[in-house]
């Protein structure tokens, strides 16, 4: 089958988008709401964008009416935000937030998520979240009805039992975030496992430099 993207309706593109590119991976946002309590939204366009700078991006659509959602315009007025991860026992949680309520809930106090402060920025993260990254907004590119919001991550609260003894690597058994598939579907990273490169191509490599001891 074949679908010309430039003719597909919106609903259509959308569909078939979030059906083929996943999982992908929740970020539940923190943002201080005008009245001063906290706000919380799942963002399931979200990724990693650099690490040098230390960047996310998440994508924000309107609403139906065409109104923009709280989350943007909390990180438009404030230039903060924090982006928690989702494991399964915060999953149900996630949804609640997920909730369009009026801007004067505090949907971490009615999906009942205990409020910790950020140390950098004026926003609550989720105390129990494995990992918990403040950030502060590097730029936003608005698109008509859309925004993309490119954060630079200034501080990270990791849950001590997500690392392994040293304190570098997630430990996989503890660490499970849950993704999004489509519509109402999701999975869960319990059934992990590695996939490395033949060592024996390494030469063949363009640009690399070699990996610091330790490294892996």
């Amino acid at each position: 089958m074949q679908f010309d993207f430039t003719a597909l309706p919106p609903a259509d593109r959308y569909r078939l988008l979030t059906n083929f590119i996943g999982p992908r991976p929740i970020a539940l946002v923190t943002t201080r709401a005008p009245g001063g309590h906290d706000n919380a939204a799942p963002m399931s366009f979200f990724n990693v964008f650099a690490h040098e700078p230390p960047l996310v991006i998440i994508g924000f659509s309107a609403r139906p009416d065409g109104s923009e959602k709280d989350t943007i315009g909390n990180i438009r007025r404030t230039g903060e935000f924090c982006v928690n991860m989702v494991d399964m026992t915060l999953s149900e949680q996630m949804i609640l937030c997920g909730v369009n309520f009026a801007a004067d809930v505090d949907e971490l106090d009615f999906a009942g998520l205990p409020a910790a402060p950020c140390r950098q920025i004026d926003a609550a993260r989720v105390a129990t979240t494995p990992c918990a990254m403040e950030c502060r907004v590097e730029r936003i590119i608005d698109y008509p009805g859309r925004a993309i919001v490119m954060g630079e991550v200034v501080e990270m609260h990791v849950r001590d039992d997500c690392l392994d003894p040293a304190g570098r690597y997630v430990d996989p058994s503890v660490y499970q975030p849950i993704a999004r598939l489509h519509a109402d579907n999701y999975i869960a990273s319990d059934r992990q496992f590695e996939l490395k490169k033949p060592a024996h191509l390494a030469p063949r490599e363009v640009g690399n430099t070699p990996e610091p001891a330790g490294s892996r």
